[in-house]
């Protein structure tokens, strides 16, 4: 739901997705289970990996597509930095004020 809120309201290029699909997945049509997700706001990559379904995150610092630092952190620690730069990012863009209002009240 997060990956999807996103995508949705974050300008084109900032939220990539990796996903695992199974065979059952391709048969059934689905799209796979997120294996990562990048959010990329600024200079700040915000990484949350996902393998075996328990979550590794990490803080980039990222400058014209060369990343400069890479700090792991814990998840609620991962997600007070993402909440952090929608709200920076919100502060001049009305869609991504609109995604941190649905994200906060789980709409």
């Amino acid at each position: 739901m997060l990956t999807a809120t996103l995508a949705e309201v974050l300008p084109p290029g900032s939220v990539a997705v990796e996903r695992k699909r199974g065979v059952a997945d391709r048969l059934a049509g689905r799209e796979g289970r997120v294996e990562r997700d990048e959010v990329l706001l600024g200079e700040q990559r915000l990484v949350l990996g996902l393998p075996g379904g328990r979550p590794e995150c990490e803080v980039c610092k990222e400058v014209r597509g060369v990343v400069l630092s890479r700090r792991p952190v814990a998840l609620d620690e991962w997600i007070r930095e993402l909440a952090a730069a929608v709200t920076a990012r919100a502060r001049s863009d009305a869609r991504a004020r609109a995604a941190l209002e649905r994200l906060l009240l789980g709409e």
